[in-house]
């Protein structure tokens, strides 16, 4: 079993841990009939638009950083950005296979995160894992997602496992962010958004 696959499964055991506590303290506090309305949220589309979202934002910080702070890192013991970057593709095969999802032929989780330095192909390393969970989540159905997984834990499901998903990537989000900006980097995001706020402040009234 590789790191990255063991890190990943400890991940889940402890989400699944949290989520099982949570759902025990909720049927303790009111009987699990009391509530009869209709779900309202709808974790698959909710989940493709966020990751889709994510998704945008990865690629555009990589096109945004010079070719020379790809290989940046805070510290020593730390990944660099191509290697944060690789680790979040590399991610989605390793979580979506924790409920079946097969990584492409020839994906070799112990060395990906190194495979390169070059931007292109990071961004087409990024699109290529996308769409591989795109489809595995697009491939799934409702019940699907209430799919017991016991190997993770006794109350899991492979709906927790895309939860983990999204959770993992808003982390590495926030870790690229905070790089860019110890590089006096702005995320292209963020300089759109300031444009755009001083557009409406030049607006005559």
């Amino acid at each position: 079993m590789n790191k990255m696959f063991l890190a990943v499964l400890l991940l889940a055991l402890s989400v699944s841990a949290g989520a099982i506590g949570a759902r025990a303290q909720n049927s303790d506090a009111a009987p699990a009939s009391a509530d009869h309305t209709a779900p309202s949220y709808d974790m698959k589309a909710q989940s493709l638009f966020d990751l889709e979202r994510v998704q945008k934002k990865f690629v555009d910080l990589a096109n945004a950083l010079p070719a020379d702070k790809l290989t940046w890192r805070p510290s020593a013991d730390s990944r660099s950005f191509a290697e944060v970057f690789l680790h979040v593709a590399g991610e989605r095969y390793g979580i979506l296979g924790l409920m079946g999802a097969a990584p492409p032929a020839g994906f070799d989780g112990k060395t990906f995160e190194k495979s390169t330095t070059d931007r292109a192909q990071i961004v087409a390393e990024l699109n290529k894992s996308w769409e591989f969970a795109k489809k595995a989540i697009n491939g799934m159905s409702n019940a699907d997602f209430a799919k017991p997984l016991p190997k993770l834990g006794p109350q899991a499901n492979a709906g927790d496992v895309v939860y983990i998903l999204v959770a993992d990537a808003h982390e590495h989000l926030g870790q690229l962010v905070a790089y860019a900006r110890v590089n006096g980097i702005v995320p292209p995001w963020t300089v759109e958004a300031q444009k755009q706020a001083a557009e409406k402040k030049a607006e005559p009234k």
